[in-house]
């Protein structure tokens, strides 16, 4: 899965404030290869910048700029309560949301990007900083091995993880603390930072089994409700309004959002979709 997702870039959604050689655009302009303008010298400029063949030619004193590239500290939060687990025979959520995750961070760190983990669950928030050693992806993946379980809030993984990533991308489903999350969410990207917001929905929460007439929570089991035709239909309509609804709140504050499904397209194509949001427009200014 590490080599397949070797060929897939990942640009930044706008120049990046960083001095340090990577590959994304930086807000700084210096003198490498890849040139932008001349400008004037100004007093105080290092002479050792001074285009000298041109001043050749046209005996005026000129500065070659060129665009700088920088990198991107990049921390993945990962939900793993309880109803990430669904289905409870498949793990199909969580499967997908692992899988996205460590696609990701190795299409990142392919390019030079720092990585790092931010894993919320019962035991709380477990924190694998952003780095660019070869061993961060095992060391992601091991944190990755246990099933989800109970219940955990996801903001404060998500918080730690906005303290030490200039990108931030969020795998989760969205059925526990959404609100505070996007509170936290709208904060981050204020400040111009990227946020991905991922969803990752089964088929069988899209469209329930028909002969399953009694459902309950996995974050908590007595919680059972029965599912008749007209209740079936019911949730469906609803289950779609708040997916729409959770799509807008979270471009709204200028995150990237994107949903997924296991089984309903490969995970290689999904990571494609992510790292080139159709419809978006990438700023660079």
């Amino acid at each position: 899965m590490l080599d397949s997702v070797r060929g897939i870039a990942w640009p930044s959604l706008r120049r990046v404030s960083s001095a340090l050689p990577g590959p994304h655009i930086s807000r700084v302009r210096g003198t490498t290869a890849e040139f932008v303008e001349y400008r004037p010298y100004r007093q105080g400029d290092d002479p050792k910048k001074i285009d000298w063949k041109l001043l050749g030619r046209t005996d005026r004193v000129y500065i070659r700029v060129s665009q700088e590239r920088t990198i991107l500290p990049t921390m993945f939060v990962l939900d793993a309560s309880a109803s990430m687990a669904f289905p409870s025979e498949t793990h199909a959520k969580w499967e997908l949301a692992r899988q996205l995750a460590v696609g990701l961070a190795a299409v990142a760190r392919h390019r030079g990007d720092p990585v790092g983990l931010a894993l919320a669950d019962v035991r709380g928030t477990q924190i694998i900083a952003p780095r660019t050693r070869k061993t961060v992806l095992d060391e992601m993946m091991q944190h990755l091995e246990r099933a989800p379980s109970g219940e955990a809030a996801l903001t404060p993984a998500a918080s730690s993880a906005m303290r030490q990533g200039a990108r931030v991308v969020i795998v989760t489903d969205f059925l526990g603390d959404a609100g505070a999350l996007l509170a936290a969410g709208k904060a981050y990207t204020a400040t111009g930072a990227e946020l991905y917001a991922i969803h990752v929905v089964d088929r069988g929460e899209l469209d329930p089994d028909p002969g399953k007439m009694l459902l309950w929570d996995p974050e908590h089991p007595e919680v059972r409700r029965p599912m008749s035709p007209p209740a079936r239909a019911a949730y469906v309509h609803r289950f779609t309004e708040w997916r729409a609804e959770l799509a807008r709140e979270w471009h709204a504050i200028g995150a990237v959002y994107a949903m997924a499904v296991p089984g309903e397209e490969p995970w290689r194509q999904v990571i494609r979709r992510i790292t080139t949001p159709q419809g978006s427009t990438r700023r660079t200014g």
